[in-house]
């Protein structure tokens, strides 16, 4: 049996005075988490506005030479987009959504990407309305070996919140903080401006309804439009589709650089690659089981590059009666180069008729307002 002695009044004290510090200790901890829990709560919101992807590139991005093709780049573009976007959207109470592209702006191929280099893909949200946000996208290009990185690509994207439960129903956009009111007044003006250019393409698109001839009627002669004009014809799967059962705007956009290519790679014979792509423009939705046409013609033709508009129509297999509808429409502008991967000047086109030379005054009006922005944004720079 074990005898306690009463502890002595000097001892008592001690002990007190270690409790106290203990409490106060865990009361300092658990302000802490606490201070920890909001601000984890505010980085994590911070963080949806934010993402990153990295893939390393592999023989089958690529063409013949190693140079991987713009599709690849503006599927990930598009994934990086969607991923931060749909996140960002599912923020909030409601309906759950998902981020449907609806336009991709300006895209700048800056630098080519290899077979073998890793492309990171940050896409961060910029601006926000009441039921669509901007993605502004960076790729990034590193090679591992010697762990030098360049920019390769810029893009801005533009999404709406469709609702899982209704496809036709477009949720609100949680807002983003702003670091000044004058970026969210520039983010403001660029939303209106692509608003603007979105209903103006509609438009036109919706009146050129006759399609280009197909490849039976093209003329045989060399460096025409007819004869580099190609077609590709696609069956839209799963595999192809959302969550909604319709198509990823990255497939439809790599499918639409893989037709530009081919057009480019007839008119010039040579190794070929996306230097730009002008505004995509998402006019209608393209749903699982539709049988999807895409087809590229040369417009302009300037010494050194090849402007190329891709039309994709689409029409059901199973509701064959509601015919074919323009779903997208764009211009990619490539490049020829040679086997050090140098521009090469590019074949004049030979113009045939009044449909043709209006398209080719449209073209170098597009090329001659690219080139003026294009130096204007140097000078800036300098």
């Amino acid at each position: 049996m074990r005898c306690f002695r009463p502890r002595s009044s000097k001892a008592a004290d001690e002990v007190d005075k270690t409790a106290a510090v203990v409490e106060k200790h865990q009361a300092s901890q658990s302000q802490q988490v606490s201070r920890d829990v909001r601000e984890g709560g505010e980085t994590g919101a911070q963080q949806c506005s934010k993402y990153q992807l990295s893939r390393i590139m592999r023989p089958d991005d690529a063409n013949i030479v190693g140079n991987v093709h713009g599709g690849i780049i503006l599927k990930m573009i598009e994934e990086a987009g969607c991923i931060v976007g749909t996140r960002h959207c599912n923020t909030q109470n409601g309906d759950r959504c998902l981020a449907a592209l609806v336009r991709v702006e300006k895209t700048e191929f800056l630098y080519p990407v290899f077979i073998g280099e890793v492309a990171h893909v940050t896409a961060d949200i910029t601006y926000t309305s009441k039921h669509s946000l901007e993605v502004q996208v960076k790729v990034m290009a590193e090679n591992i070996l010697t762990g030098a990185k360049k920019l390769a690509n810029k893009a801005a994207l533009w999404y709406v919140p469709c609702s899982l439960q209704n496809v036709d129903k477009i949720m609100e956009v949680p807002p983003i903080k702003y670091a000044s009111a004058e970026q969210e007044e520039e983010g403001r003006k660029r939303y209106e401006a692509q608003k603007m250019e979105r209903l103006e393409t509609k438009a036109r698109i919706e009146a050129v309804v006759p399609p280009p001839p197909g490849p039976e009627d093209a003329p045989k002669e060399q460096h025409t439009v007819g004869f580099s004009q190609s077609s590709l014809i696609h069956l839209v799967g799963p595999s192809d589709c959302t969550l909604h059962d319709y198509v990823h705007g990255g497939v439809t956009m790599k499918l639409m650089d893989e037709v530009a290519g081919i057009v480019a790679a007839r008119h010039c014979n040579t190794n070929i690659v996306t230097a730009s792509v002008d505004a995509i423009n998402f006019h209608r939705k393209i749903k699982k089981g539709c049988v999807v046409t895409v087809t590229g013609r040369l417009t302009f033709v300037s010494n050194k590059s090849m402007e190329i508009e891709v039309l994709v129509d689409a029409s059901s297999l199973v509701e064959a009666d509601k015919g074919k509808y323009r779903a997208v429409s764009a211009f990619f502008t490539f490049i020829s180069l040679d086997k050090e991967n140098k521009p090469l000047p590019v074949p004049p086109l030979k113009i045939d008729g009044e449909e043709e030379q209006r398209r080719f005054e449209e073209g170098k009006a597009r090329y001659l307002q690219n080139k003026a922005k294009r130096l204007a944004d140097k000078e800036r720079r300098q």
